[in-house]
């Protein structure tokens, strides 16, 4: 288990959109991973200061989120930033997941968030973080 706590940014322009996608994942998403500190995030350009800062171990954007939204960021910072860490877009419709690959998204979330799958899926990804970081292959794994 990992002592140092994971840090998650959490982007949407919406208090309460940021806070569900909190509460789904939990401060402990799984035993293994330990707890996670957030960074919440209202705007575009605290997102982009966030991630240059390179202290964030996961990205979760909000695909609604105004005046621009987490899937056209997502790709943005997946074009910009040589080191970029996992993104989860969360989505409204289930038939917007499709947007993830065109976004560059590690994984996609649907809103209602289910605890259970938000947690898990921040969970294997940051597994699967900690693995390629001794290959160099620019930290990112292989898409699922």
């Amino acid at each position: 288990m990992s002592s140092e706590p994971h840090t998650i940014l959490v982007f949407s322009h919406r208090d309460d959109v940021r806070e569900s996608i909190i509460t789904a994942i939990g401060r402990r998403p799984a035993a293994d991973i330990g707890r996670v500190n957030y960074i919440e995030a209202a705007q575009v350009s605290d997102v982009l200061a966030e991630m240059d800062a390179g202290t964030v171990d996961l990205a979760i954007l909000d695909g609604e989120a105004q005046p621009t939204g987490g899937m056209g960021v997502s790709r943005q910072l997946n074009s910009e930033l040589a080191q970029c860490p996992p993104i989860v877009v969360t989505v409204l419709r289930k038939d917007d997941r499709w947007l993830a690959t065109w976004s560059k998204a590690d994984a996609v979330l649907v809103h209602p968030l289910d605890p259970v799958t938000a947690a898990e899926t921040v969970a294997d990804i940051l597994r699967a973080r900690k693995l390629p970081t001794a290959t160099g292959a620019g930290g990112r794994g292989a898409a699922t």
